[in-house]
């Protein structure tokens, strides 16, 4: 017999104690999988996330590429003869703590003030593992639809064996729809469906104008050093007022949401009086247009520098590409610039470091109605927004090749003051509970 809303309602209510139990204890277990010295904390995240599901009667075991590659979880719950399966993702591995002394407890102890619940992994993504389990818990035997699972445990590291994992287990993941758990809500009180996500390609770019250092007073004015002949070159990518000048690449629309200039600033963390970049609408620039940024630089710190001409210097760029757009489109436009600019002859190297597909979702048919009715019900009422995301995910690409039959709903735990990969990276507890009802409701909707 189907559950009703409210007896799902009141059942996420009466679990839930138990469910942030067990969510504090991931939380505890410190899976950075970037930390080679931590890799036994991530084995540690994979056999405890195994375990969840096992007790609620999932057949989860661990897998891996290869010897020593990261582990995942994969398993199946059998619903009804003839069911829609249903794949649950969520990843088990987080990013690091970085510096302690900028959390206001501690990173790996979670702590509950003014409704959230704070620590590393507490929303990105161990929140989205337990609503996957609060889900099986809820539904318990009338659970209407066959589960598959894919718990990753290398999210956090751009999921490099992710193909090979698909590759090698397919027959036991294929799902007529797909719940990635990994994303977030519009607000507080506001539900959300990720409908597009952007690309992203990184390279190194180095610029070299001599073949050893030599003294800036006997050369400079006539040899130009690399940390300038580079600087010319990054300032080449956009004009004044910030626009990517980068020719070729892909740009398009984005949702019809509103996203006041007030919560944008408190959101962004924007110093008081800084502008923003670049032209058109808000939300195309941070969704649905190329964004290009440089996140590392290796040149001569400023404490202890001499007066030399610097030989070479290098700098990472993040481009992150619209929907629609292509890797090795992005790649051959970004270089095409790049070599045209180079300034004074410098020799110029480009390394591709990796790459990640930018997505638009088709975002209709009958899993989508199922989400829909079940967001608005478990916030409600309210309806829930079609947002665009900024970031990449690169992996939902791979799924959808691997399942190009398959419905994909991008959902999450998070909220605008998350505040995920950074220090005290919280949980709003509340909104919580409202996602473990929605993600029961959608599974009963699936079923119907």
């Amino acid at each position: 017999m189907t559950m009703t809303s409210d007896e799902i309602r009141s059942r996420v209510a009466e679990l839930l104690p138990g469910v942030r139990d067990d969510l504090e204890a991931l939380v505890r277990i410190p899976s950075v999988s970037a930390d080679p010295e931590r890799l036994h904390e991530v084995e540690r995240s994979a056999e405890a996330t195994a375990a969840l599901f096992r007790a609620e009667g999932v057949d989860a075991r661990i897998v891996r590429a290869y010897d020593g590659a990261p582990p995942a979880v994969i398993g199946e719950k059998r619903g009804p003869e003839g069911a829609p399966v249903v794949l649950l993702y969520a990843h088990h591995d987080v990013q690091p703590e970085n510096d302690p002394t900028e959390w206001d407890s501690a990173p790996w102890e979670p702590t509950e003030r003014n409704g959230r619940l704070y620590g590393r992994g507490a929303a990105d993504d161990k929140a989205g593992i337990m609503a996957h389990v609060t889900a099986l818990r809820v539904l318990g035997e009338e659970l209407p639809v066959t589960v598959r699972l894919f718990i990753e445990g290398e999210e956090e590291v751009a999921s490099a064996t992710l193909p090979q994992l698909l590759e090698q287990n397919l027959e036991d993941l294929r799902a007529d729809v797909i719940i990635i758990a990994d994303s977030g809500n519009w607000d507080i009180g506001v539900p959300a469906l990720t409908t597009s996500l952007r690309g992203l390609v990184r390279v190194n770019v180095q610029v070299r104008t001599l073949s050893h250092a030599v003294h800036q007073g006997m050369w400079g004015g006539l040899v130009p050093d690399a940390v300038l002949a580079l600087s010319r070159l990054i300032a080449s990518l956009h004009d004044d007022d910030g626009n990517l000048l980068v020719e070729g690449l892909v740009s398009g629309p984005a949702a019809d949401v509103d996203y006041p200039e007030e919560r944008l600033r408190a959101e962004s963390g924007v110093a008081p009086g800084v502008e923003w970049i670049g032209h058109g609408p808000k939300v195309e620039r941070l969704w649905t247009q190329p964004a290009l940024s440089v996140i590392g630089l290796d040149a001569p710190k400023v404490d202890g520098s001499s007066n030399t001409l610097i030989p070479a210097a290098r700098a990472r760029l993040a481009l992150r590409t619209a929907p629609g757009e292509t890797s090795a489109n992005a790649i051959a436009c970004l270089r095409a610039h790049l070599e045209k600019h180079v300034p004074w002859g410098a020799q110029l190297s480009i390394e591709v470091v990796d790459t990640g597909e930018p997505i638009a979702l088709d975002v209709t048919g009958p899993a989508y109605d199922a989400a829909r009715s079940a967001f608005a019900e478990a916030w409600g009422g309210t309806e829930p927004v079609d947002m665009g995301v900024g970031g990449s995910i690169p992996f939902i690409a791979e799924f959808l090749d691997a399942m190009p039959e398959a419905s994909v709903l991008v959902t999450g735990v998070e909220d605008p003051d998350t505040r995920a990969h950074g220090a005290n990276e919280g949980l709003h507890l509340a909104e919580f509970e409202k996602v473990l009802v929605a993600e029961a409701l959608l599974l009963r909707n699936l079923g119907e």
